[in-house]
């Protein structure tokens, strides 16, 4: 795998090593939020056009009265991933193990002013040049009707339920094993019906993570170790390095992967 020395670091360092080992209740969201969410950043910024480009050139294939169901693995505290979906699905699962981060993503969508206004920055990224996402008026509260929380790990997720689907800093940021890496990148694409649009996003050579006061697992990926885990469940993949190098330390930037299920 990418950086093994990151991932011996990681091994090493007091704490879980085994995604079962985390106590994921534990999760800090608001804390995450802060950190990670509260203004757009420069490579979230690059992540959206990427996405969105992406999604919106498949919708060219889809029927105009047709809304696939979509879903977002490992939601947690990060609401632009579905709202990259919103213009193209009737129904968003925001698919989550960690209770917290249920109670946080319940919270945004339960409030009588709708989710924090923040998301409108991501938002204004989306519909630049993009005519899909331009006509939705209020996106904020259509997500709110469109998305239901579910709580469910990543390693629990059934073949064959969704249309398209997101997946982002997830599968290399629950555990420091390489083997659960790929089966949880590989049950994310799985979830998808035939032929599914997906976009994923990755911590590149991450050696784990703080989040208020708790310290999780990473495992230490790079673009090969990513195509080697969607080999046999996706195709079409394309791998989008995107520059990051300020949000935390240890790690090496970010990837961005775009594809479609297999048969």
């Amino acid at each position: 795998m990418g950086n093994p020395a990151g991932a011996a670091q990681a091994e090493s360092a007091a704490g879980p090593r085994l995604n079962e080992d985390v106590d994921w209740d534990l999760f800090d969201s608001a804390a995450y939020f802060a950190h990670n969410y509260s203004t757009l950043r420069p490579d979230d910024g690059e992540i959206i056009r990427i996405v969105a480009d992406f999604f919106e050139q498949q919708k060219q294939q889809w029927p105009d009265t047709w809304r696939p169901k979509a879903i977002d693995v490992g939601a947690g505290a990060n609401l632009y991933p579905a709202l990259t979906m919103l213009p193209f699905t009737g129904e968003i699962t925001l698919y989550e193990r960690a209770s917290s981060n249920r109670a946080w993503l319940t919270e945004q969508m339960e409030q009588e002013d709708g989710p924090s206004p923040t998301w409108k920055q991501f938002w204004a990224e989306m519909i630049r040049g993009r005519s899909a996402y331009q006509t939705i008026n209020d996106p904020l509260n259509l997500l709110t009707r469109r998305a239901r929380v579910v709580k469910g790990s990543v390693y629990g997720l059934q073949p064959e339920q969704y249309d398209i689907g997101t997946m982002f800093f997830v599968a290399e940021s629950i555990t420091t094993r390489d083997d659960e890496f790929e089966r949880a990148t590989r049950m994310f694409v799985n979830s998808l019906r035939a032929h599914a649009p997906f976009a994923a996003a990755f911590m590149k050579n991450s050696s784990g993570y703080r989040v208020g006061e708790n310290t999780f697992p990473a495992c230490s990926v790079d673009e090969n170790d990513i195509l080697r885990a969607l080999s046999g469940v996706a195709r079409d993949v394309t791998i989008n390095p995107v520059e990051s190098n300020d949000l935390r330390d240890g790690y090496g930037g970010m990837i961005v992967v775009t594809g479609r299920k297999k048969m």
